[in-house]
């Protein structure tokens, strides 16, 4: 079974970059407190480690 990641927002993309907020809309995440859980890939990986500080991650099965 592959592995996925659940994916938290944390904190507001206010002041952040267009790309920023284009990759926590792309994430799924549109307020503080979402929550998605998205297949572990590397186009998710880039999405998610261009907004690092504004989620948490974490590995689901």
């Amino acid at each position: 079974m592959a592995v996925q990641l659940q994916v938290t927002q944390r904190k507001s993309t206010i002041g952040g970059t267009k790309a920023q907020r284009d990759s926590m809309r792309s994430l799924g995440l549109k307020r503080i407190g979402d929550t998605v859980v998205q297949p572990d890939r590397p186009e998710i990986r880039g999405m998610i480690n261009a907004v690092s500080h504004l989620v948490t991650v974490e590995e689901v099965d």
